[in-house]
């Protein structure tokens, strides 16, 4: 009997050569393993779960009978050129595309765009590909559920959508199950990191997301002793990155015992080694303890705190108005005072926010406690959410433009046969093109200068003795009105950025000389200013515009200590070729200060005679590219750019 093959492809992005478990189509593979009428008559092909050259994903997929297709942002344009390529050489294949990235508006046109696929399924897949299976040999597809196709008058079909499915106990584990056993056998030197779901839905309908909506706001639950069991699968297979897909993990009571079960396999087996996870929205304890948990344990890199917007305004016009800021404020507020890493996600460019108001957010977001990282992200329109629809574009004056999608930290070498684009947003009603210019450009001054810790130290003592917002801080730097050189090379570097963000350009600006990457552009510059010997007349600059700006505010109880600040933050600031520790003298309790800051705590300012020595030798870098990697790479979410210090007698 002649075995009918199945071809998964379900291409990833690739990090720091570590590369996911293709997840979707193993659950698909293991779902229809537990339930085919006829499980012999099948036989599932290795999937394929990264780029590799054109010619050798047509050669893994030849002699398929039939392909599935998982689809998303970052790949949706590869799987088309192989899909279309399959379909010109062998017309009888069965060609069949799931994922976010297949609409349900417009699926018509698309069909008809890319007559190549046969089938396009909507939401949950395992019903649609146990179905597709079952009635391969026939071809009769109107009894499939969640799929649309077009008939042979060229006539749209759309099948009755079916339920989701509530018991996801029916739906087995592609890792415990052995589904990716084989992949792992036939790629031994690859560094795997999973995919980890332990609900499905999301309790809310955010407008830039498909999760909410595609899910009517339902969440259910997986069974807890499958994923003690996967749990298990990690650390016996040594897998030492686990991404949890959840939208909002600690959402459920259960989901801190999921942390703990996880930190007691670490200690046990030494993996896993990470587990990152999207908090839930409006849970504060909770929330808490399970990141206590991972941090404790040393499993996560910070915690993530996703308020996007701090605009009632904005929050109201993407649904997410019934998220708490008074949550996000206790929660900073608590991390920061244990001395958890937090970073929090802004998204630019959203409806119905200002240059104004985003800068007023980002200012109270760091006033708040945020002294480790903001991820300032574009905003980008994705395929079948609420922001997809014309009308909501039309709406809200929502300008978009087709970019290249590039990894952050990605190589350069990775210029990839098939190149995938993403729709970000460059201007709004709210937001004219020359506001978000500027709001891009505040961002990124505001990365370089507070969460590159290039200056955060006389940012936060002037803020915190004198109540000047970090908003007018961050804007006297990009107005530099005494026209300082350094600081004029870096405006108009962030500047050309994002005018070529705009003209349809990269998010990242990329760099051969600096690790062969696409970098963040303030970390680029930081670079730029330690590797080309500008720092010192940065500092120089600084001081001078810092000084002049206390002038005009007359403000005169942190003159005094501003040379001290500057002169400490440069000395404490990371830097390659250093081997002997070094001995300061301060002025004022400038660190004391510093510290109790950053865990929400007051010192009053002190004059005296202080001596620190700067740890420089714990820590060291014999080359630029290792600082570079392991200093501002790899520190990035952790803040992680100054040198550890102590006070001496």
């Amino acid at each position: 009997m002649q075995k009918i093959k199945v071809g998964l492809v379900q291409i990833n992005n690739s990090f720091s050569n570590q590369n996911y478990f293709p997840y979707s189509v193993g659950i698909l593979q293991a779902y229809a393993q537990k339930y085919l009428k006829d499980k012999e008559l099948f036989e599932f092909s290795l999937p394929l779960y990264k780029r590799i050259p054109l010619k050798d994903a047509l050669k893994q997929l030849d002699g398929c009978d039939i392909v599935f297709f998982s689809a998303y942002t970052w790949n949706i344009n590869i799987s088309l050129e192989i899909a279309r390529q399959l379909k010109t050489v062998n017309n009888n294949i069965l060609v069949v595309f799931g994922g976010p990235q297949i609409p349900i508006r417009g699926i018509k046109e698309f069909l008809k765009k890319y007559r190549f696929i046969d089938l396009a399924c909507h939401g949950e897949g395992e019903k649609a590909f146990l179905a597709i299976l079952n009635n391969f040999k026939t071809k009769q597809w109107k009894d499939v559920p969640n799929i649309s196709y077009l008939n042979n008058k060229e006539e749209h079909i759309l099948t009755e959508q079916g339920m989701r499915t509530t018991d996801l106990a029916e739906i087995p584990s592609p890792y415990t199950e052995g589904v990716f056993d084989h992949l792992m056998k036939a790629n031994p030197n690859e560094n795997w990191v999973a995919l980890w779901e332990t609900n499905r839905g999301c309790p809310f309908s955010c407008s830039y997301c498909v999760w909410g909506a595609s899910t009517n706001k339902r969440v259910y639950q997986r069974d807890i002793k499958e994923l003690y069991r996967e749990i298990d699968w990690f650390s016996i297979n040594k897998i030492e990155f686990i991404f949890c897909c959840d939208a909002n993990f600690g959402i459920f009571p259960r989901d801190l015992l999921l942390a703990e079960y996880t930190a007691k396999n670490k200690d046990k087996f030494g993996y896993p080694k990470a587990l990152s996870v999207q908090n839930t929205k409006n849970s504060t304890m909770r929330v808490y303890n399970l990141y206590k948990t991972l941090s404790d344990h040393k499993l996560n890199k910070g915690v993530s705190l996703a308020i996007q917007s701090a605009n009632p305004d904005t929050l109201k016009s993407i649904k997410r108005e019934n998220i708490s800021l008074d949550t996000f404020n206790e929660l900073q507020k608590k991390f920061s005072e244990s001395g958890i890493e937090t970073f929090t996600d802004v998204i630019l460019g959203l409806p119905r926010e200002t240059y104004s108001s985003f800068a007023d957010g980002v200012s109270n977001i760091i006033s708040s406690g945020q002294h480790n990282r903001i991820q300032f992200n574009n905003l980008s329109i994705l395929t079948g959410s609420e922001m997809d629809d014309p009308a909501y574009l039309k709406k809200y004056g929502i300008v978009t433009v087709n970019n290249k999608l590039v990894n952050i930290h990605g190589s350069l070498t990775d210029d990839f046969e098939i190149a995938e684009h993403q729709r970000l947003v460059v201007a709004t009603k709210a937001m004219p093109q020359k506001d978000w210019v500027k709001a891009r450009m505040f961002g990124w001054m505001t990365a370089l200068l507070h969460f590159d810790k290039l200056i955060q130290i006389p940012l936060i003592l002037i803020n915190s003795k004198s109540g000047v917002p970090y908003r007018n801080l961050i804007e006297a730097f990009l107005d530099n009105e005494e026209k300082h050189p350094v600081l004029t090379e870096i405006i108009d570097f962030f500047r050309t950025q994002a005018e070529c963000i705009q003209n349809g350009g990269t998010e990242f600006a990329q760099s051969k000389k600096w690790l062969n990457i696409w970098w963040p552009p303030d970390e680029l510059m930081l670079i730029k200013l330690c590797a080309e010997n500008k720092l010192s007349e940065f500092y120089k600059e600084a001081e001078q515009l810092m000084g002049k700006f206390l002038d005009r505010k007359k403000i005169n109880n942190c003159k005094d200590i501003l040379h001290d600040a500057i002169v400490f933050n440069q000395n404490l600031l990371k830097m390659p070729f250093q081997d002997k520790n070094l001995k300061i003298k301060l002025s004022y309790n400038i660190w004391d200060i510093y510290k109790a800051n950053l865990t929400g705590k007051n010192v009053p300012v002190e004059k005296g005679e202080y001596y620190y020595e700067i740890d420089r030798t714990t820590s060291k870098w014999a080359s630029w590219d290792d600082w570079c990697r392991e200093v501002v790479w790899y520190g990035n979410k952790r803040g992680a750019y100054l040198y550890s210090c102590r006070e001496i007698n």
